[in-house]
């Protein structure tokens, strides 16, 4: 395997995409924030006291994907077509669940693992005043189509 993203003296660039083909791309990313069961209550019952942790959550990730490239030094600054995030609430964590779409010359894994990184990373902003202990974990790429390498689909962990 090659990586494209050294020049040749060996130092980090950013890789030419201009004669690469448009394509539809499509990339899914998984992450989790576990936290105490009184935290999770909090959440669901709308009592912490910055908001609505989930909707800003949600907006929070969906920016991240947005300004990824300002964030990531080799990233490419992409037209994002669609970007959400999903939450799946379970007794001591939250699952998060991003999927970023474009059509262009560069895939948006990138983008979809930041969108669960912030989305997450605001979630313990806001619960921070009663559980410190928080932990973001298993933040890993699901899926991805699109590009010259085609799809990709993660094996069961």
């Amino acid at each position: 395997m090659e990586f494209t993203h050294f020049n040749e003296e060996g130092r980090a660039h950013m890789v030419e995409v201009g004669n690469k083909e448009d394509t539809k791309r499509v990339a899914k990313a998984y992450g989790r924030i576990k936290m105490k069961r009184e935290t999770i209550q909090l959440i669901k019952d709308g009592l912490i006291k910055k908001g609505d942790v989930l909707s800003v959550a949600q907006i929070g990730g969906i920016m991240g994907s947005k300004r990824t490239s300002e964030l990531i030094p080799m990233c490419h600054n992409i037209f994002i077509t669609g970007s959400n995030i999903r939450f799946n609430i379970l007794e001591d964590a939250i699952e998060i669940e991003s999927e970023v779409k474009t059509i262009g010359k560069t895939g948006v894994e990138m983008e979809a693992l930041t969108a669960v990184s912030i989305a997450a990373l605001t979630i313990y902003d806001m619960c921070k005043a009663v559980d410190k202990g928080m932990i973001i974990e298993d933040i890993k790429l699901l899926r991805k189509s699109g590009g010259k390498s085609g799809e990709y689909v993660r094996e069961e962990d």
